[in-house]
This record gives structure tokens, C-alpha cells and sequence, in this order.
């Protein structure tokens, strides 16, 4: 199992309870939505993945193993498994897009002889190859949100979350970025994606699930749409 949350409670400082009593599985190669409305929790729910947060009451499980309380010197090995890909894409102004890519393998102390050829494939793969030595405020949306998929797929997770990948594009180029996410779990890799684009949830015909007033429930996986299918 890549993700377990067994009865997860989350309360900020102030008192408010934004998840409680959350169970959610997520296993090896699969595809989840995650929607719900504005303020539901949607990204408290990814932050709790990714060691941002800590439950406040509940067991959480990452790949096998129990990290509620993992020390703090453990969580650069576990996140290293995590691909994160925000909503507004936080690269860094002064890098190319090529040095946004490679900064999580320069964090890592990795020899870039070592990732070089990688950054450049990915580059590729997300259509930016002639880009690859542009800097953020020369890129379009589209383009600083598929800097942002390369940057966290360099490592090669075993998972891949997102958070609304799409809010800061057109629709035609959320379609493209959703294909990238649904070829990298063809590929193997597990997918959260949290989103409230409810067309491209349909579109899909992944399976989804809604959080509302801190609860979590599935929905019945969506029927792909036509026009989907004849240009997936």
C-alpha cells in the first residue's frame, strides 16, 4: 500500500477541525481524484501525504510503513519517493527552466553528470525541449505548470500528487497536462490529483472521491467521454 490513513484527524492551532476520522487507501498504480469544494481540505489532505502536516490524531502509513511520528531526519528519504506538483508552481525566477528541474537532484547533493541526460528527457517529454533555457517570467501558464511536472518527476516517485495542476490554465492546455499525469500512471507511478474541474474528472473516468465538512467519500468512477478516448 503506497498511502494509509486510518481515522486521520486534522486540527489547526486555532481549533478548527479540518479532516476527522479520514480513512483513504491508495495502493500500488492507481489513479485517484480528489475533489470538494473551496475550503474543504483538499490540500491539507495532500500535506498530510507529503509530511507537511502531521495528524493530529489517526495512524498514517506511507509505503508500507507507519510515519505518524516519523523524526524529522527520516522525511527527506520518504519525500524523495513523493513527486509534488503545485498549483502555483513555485519555481524559482533567477534558474532556467532546466535548473528548476534539476534542483531537487542539486538539493540532493547529486552530480549533475549524474541527471543531466534526465532533466533533458523530461524536458522533452513534457514539450519543452527548446525551452529549456528560458527562465519563469519568459514562460507561459502552461509551460511553468509542466517545468513544475519535470521538476517533480526527476527523482522518479513512486507517487505523484498534485494540486490543482490545472487552475492556472487554459482548458485546452489542462487537457494536455491531465494526459502527462494519466501516461505517468500508465507508467506506474500511483496519482492523487486534487482539483475541482468536475469535466476533466468525467472526462477521465478515474476514480474520484469528494471531501466535504472533513469527511471523505468515494464517488462511482466516471464513464469516459468519447472525445477523450479518440485523443487520449
Amino acid at each position: 500500500m503506497i498511502v494509509g490513513f486510518e481515522n486521520i484527524g486534522l486540527t489547526y492551532e486555532d481549533g478548527s477541525e479540518v479532516l476527522r476520522s479520514v480513512n483513504f487507501a491508495l495502493r500500488d498504480g492507481e489513479f485517484r481524484f480528489l475533489t470538494g469544494p473551496s475550503g474543504a481540505g483538499k490540500t491539507s489532505f495532500l500535506k498530510l501525504i507529503y509530511l507537511a502536516h502531521r495528524p493530529s490524531r489517526g495512524r498514517l502509513t506511507l509505503f508500507g510503513e507507519e510515519v505518524t511520528d516519523a523524526p524529522r531526519e527520516a522525511l527527506p528519504a520518504i519525500r524523495r519517493r513523493i513527486g509534488v506538483v503545485f498549483q502555483e508552481f513555485r519555481l524559482l525566477d533567477h534558474l532556467t527552466a532546466f535548473e528548476n528541474v534539476a534542483l531537487p537532484m542539486r538539493i540532493a547533493g547529486v552530480n549533475q553528470a549524474h541527471y543531466r541526460e534526465d532533466v533533458r528527457e523530461l524536458l522533452n517529454w513534457v514539450g519543452l525541449g527548446d525551452r529549456m533555457e528560458a527562465r519563469p517570467q519568459t514562460l507561459s501558464g502552461g509551460e511553468k505548470q509542466r517545468v513544475a511536472l519535470a521538476r517533480a518527476l526527476v527523482s522518479k516517485p513512486d507517487l505523484i500528487l498534485a494540486d490543482e495542476p490545472t487552475g492556472n490554465v487554459d482548458p485546452e492546455m489542462g487537457e494536455k497536462i491531465m494526459k502527462l499525469f494519466v501516461e505517468l500512471n500508465r507508467l506506474g507511478a500511483a496519482v492523487v490529483i486534487a482539483t475541482h474541474d468536475l469535466h476533466l474528472v468525467k472526462a477521465l473516468g478515474k476514480q474520484s472521491m469528494r471531501l466535504e465538512n472533513g469527511a471523505l467519500t468515494q464517488a462511482e468512477t466516471a464513464a469516459r467521454s468519447e472525445a477523450w478516448r479518440a485523443n487520449a
